[in-house]
């Protein structure tokens, strides 16, 4: 499987849509060095329910080395008309293992997010925290390809919204994937907080030299080390 080339026009219309947003919350990177230059490199991003912070640490790759990732998105973005057609055109693919590997086995950047939608809907009282659960599918894809792990995260994205825990929601999610919120953002409404952003990205996590006969094993211990990187993101303030 090919994964096609990301269109320079729509890069440039995505990097005006997102320029609002990185006045309004101040965007600022730290550790954008641990992205290589060349060769595979999986970013694991860190989902809040507001999501463009994803797209923040995104597109500052493409600002800070010029590689334009590839991004892993639910098929539900593809259902959504011009958003789902921006998407593709800005290197955005249905997440599938298949495509994963394509990617970083043909020397890209690839963002995932092995939380999605599910870790964007935590409640107030679980936030600057990772939703992974028993999602190992990056993890395997390091693995088998060797491309090393480098977290990623904007701490405070979780304070754009104040999410209120419901079991509506979470039912809702489970039984159709889409989102039902219970949210609030400046006062009563809607609007997005204007609070500072700073993505972080930590230092590369190179998986092992692959063992088929102690994949299980590998994976686990790599999803640990993963796990623990991204929790010590979460709790940078040093914005």
């Amino acid at each position: 499987m090919s994964i096609p080339s990301a269109d320079d026009t729509a890069i440039r219309r995505a990097r005006r849509l997102l320029e609002p947003l990185v006045r309004y919350h101040r965007f600022t990177v730290q550790g954008i060095e641990h992205i290589p230059r060349e060769g595979p490199c999986l970013v694991v991003v860190h989902h809040t329910l507001a999501t463009y912070d994803g797209f923040l640490i995104g597109a500052a790759i493409y600002e800070h080395t010029g590689r334009i990732p590839v991004g892993l998105g639910d098929d539900r973005i593809f259902q959504l008309g011009p958003l789902g057609d921006l998407a593709r055109a800005i290197g955005i693919v249905p997440a599938s293992p298949t495509a994963g590997e394509a990617a970083l086995r043909a020397g890209q950047v690839l963002c995932v997010a092995p939380g999605g939608m599910w870790e964007g809907l935590r409640g107030r009282d679980q936030r600057r925290q990772s939703r992974w659960e028993n999602r190992r599918g990056f993890a395997r894809l390091a693995l088998r390809t060797g491309a090393p792990i480098v977290c990623a995260a904007c701490p405070a994205g979780d304070d754009i919204y104040t999410v209120y825990p419901s079991r509506i929601t979470d039912a809702v999610y489970r039984r159709s994937h889409w989102p039902v919120p219970l949210l609030r953002g400046r006062g009563p409404t809607l609007i997005p907080r204007a609070v500072k952003l700073t993505g972080y990205y930590a230092p590369p996590i190179v998986p092992p030299l692959y063992d088929p006969a102690n994949e299980d094993a590998q994976i686990d211990a790599l999803k640990a080390e993963a796990e623990r990187s991204m929790a010590a993101l979460l709790q940078r303030t040093d914005a």
